[in-house]
């Protein structure tokens, strides 16, 4: 490799091998830095053509140490909530509105028992609480937005319960409201003066109730998630992301389980019962797909031995560019 191309080349090396890292889970990016701290480009582009010309040994040490030291500082480097976008300009995102928000963490309970009326419940560090109707038979929730680490796990008496934390920079809202036959929960994080995509600063761990069946749609972008919805009736789960990483645990079957993933650059990580009769219909362009215990029965088609025979069977399509899917059998 030419000299002059070793710099660019170390620079799209590094950043590719960092994304793919924190899509897995093993880094954690502060994205706004991108913004605040961009001279860093400047820098290093600086420092290129300064030695451009310099074939010594010294000047190629000179040039790499202020790639690796100028991008981990880009990538890694935590210097509060101001973020500086140009000189002279200091930016606050963390949302001070002037509002009277001192009851942040409260909710408007005077709903008068109206299921099609929809209550609103926001919050920024704080817990949300849904109630349990025993004439609740199937119910969905509705997840949205980036930046965030979901988890699930535990079951509650509530129909659903949420612990949430924010960095004080966005604002989670809770809202109910009847489809039909089916209540459907809405959890949305927003921003209203900008966005924030320090996914170890935003966290929300969910509990659900285990005795309606569940329908769960996911949609975020740069997202951690963690569901172990063993102990639930599943009924659908849409899962849709960008660079995620996305970790599931599933439960027998019911009658028919679906699950629909869809990804862009993303870790995916299923895992179902080892008696659970499974069919996996992949479209996933450039992505690495590994699938213990099922047989291929056609093109971009698996299914787990006896499939046509079961009663109760799970059905996985996944679709996605350039993922690493596994679906695994416990």
């Amino acid at each position: 490799m030419k000299n002059d191309k070793l710099i660019p080349g170390l620079v799209l090396v590094l950043i590719g091998a960092a994304i793919l890292l924190a899509n897995y889970g093993y880094l954690h990016f502060h994205w706004w830095n991108v913004f605040r701290l961009w001279p860093i480009f400047l820098v290093i582009g600086g420092v290129n053509l300064v030695f451009a010309h310099n074939k010594s040994p010294w000047a190629t040490v000179i040039k790499i140490a202020v790639v690796v030291v100028g991008l981990g500082l880009l990538f890694f480097g935590n210097f509060g909530d101001r973020y500086n976008f140009w000189p002279g300009n200091h930016i606050n995102w963390s949302n001070d509105d002037k509002d009277d928000d001192d009851n942040n963490n409260t909710s408007d309970d005077n709903d008068n028992d109206d299921d099609n009326k929809t209550d609103i419940k926001m919050a920024g560090n704080g817990t949300f609480n849904e109630p349990y109707k025993a004439d609740i038979k199937t119910a969905r929730l509705n997840i949205s937005g980036g930046g965030t680490t979901y988890n699930l796990s535990d079951t509650t008496n509530q129909l659903f319960s949420a612990s949430t934390r924010d960095g004080k920079n966005g604002r989670y809202n809770l809202s109910h409201s009847m489809d039909d036959s089916v209540y459907v929960l809405d959890f949305k994080m927003k921003n209203h003066h900008g966005f924030n995509w320090d996914s170890d600063k935003n966290r929300a761990d969910f509990r659900l109730n285990p005795n309606p069946q569940w329908e769960i749609d996911v949609e975020t972008g740069a997202t951690s998630l963690d569901f172990d919805l063993s102990k639930f009736k599943v009924k659908e789960l849409k899962l849709h992301g960008g660079a995620a990483s996305f970790k599931v645990k599933l439960g027998m079957p019911l009658t028919m389980t679906d699950v629909d993933i869809s990804t862009g650059v993303s870790g995916v990580d299923i895992s179902i019962p080892q008696n659970a009769a499974c069919s996996i219909e992949t479209d996933s362009g450039l992505s690495d797909n590994k699938f213990d215990g099922f047989n291929k029965t056609s093109d971009n088609n698996y299914e787990t031995p006896g499939f046509d025979a079961a009663k109760n069977k799970m059905h996985i399509h996944i679709s996605g560019g350039l993922s690493d899917f596994k679906v695994n059998r416990y």
